[in-house]
C-alpha cells in the first residue's frame, strides 16, 4: 500500500491518495478497511476508489458523487489494471462545486506519477 497524504488543500478540504495491487471487489474492500485502520484516515469524510479488473471496472463514490467514475476513466486511459486507487477527502466545511472533480483528477495523477517511486 502506498499512501500520499496532504497533497491538495482547498477551502479547508484536504486530500490524500492511496493505492496498491488489488484483484477484485473483496480485495478492494479489504484495502479500504486497512486504510481506515489508520486513525487519521478513519476520520475522513470520503474514500472514493476505482479499480479495473479482468472481469470489469469497479468503483465506489463513498458519498462523493461521480468521483469513482473520474478515477476509473483515468485508470482506463493509463491502462492500469488490478491496482486500486483511493482518493480520500476530509471535508473542510465549504462546498467545492466542480473543483472537487479537478482535485480527484489531480490526486490520481499524483499517485500515477509517484506510485513506483516508493517501495512499501
Amino acid at each position: 500500500m502506498q499512501v500520499f497524504e496532504g497533497i491538495i488543500s482547498d477551502r479547508g478540504s484536504k486530500y490524500a491518495v492511496s493505492g496498491g495491487p488489488c484483484a477484485d471487489e473483496t480485495a478492494a474492500k479489504a484495502f479500504v478497511e486497512a486504510l481506515l485502520r489508520r486513525k487519521k484516515f478513519s476520520k475522513a469524510t470520503h474514500h472514493s476508489w476505482g479499480l479495473l479488473t479482468s472481469s470489469g471496472p469497479l468503483k465506489n463514490d463513498d458519498g462523493e458523487a461521480g468521483a469513482g467514475m473520474v478515477i476509473l476513466r483515468m485508470l482506463e486511459r493509463e491502462g492500469l489494471q488490478d491496482e486500486i486507487v483511493v482518493v480520500t477527502r476530509w471535508y473542510g466545511g465549504k462546498h467545492l462545486g466542480g473543483d472537487r472533480f479537478r482535485h480527484v483528477q489531480d490526486a490520481v495523477r499524483y499517485y500515477l506519477e509517484r506510485r513506483d517511486a516508493i517501495d512499501v
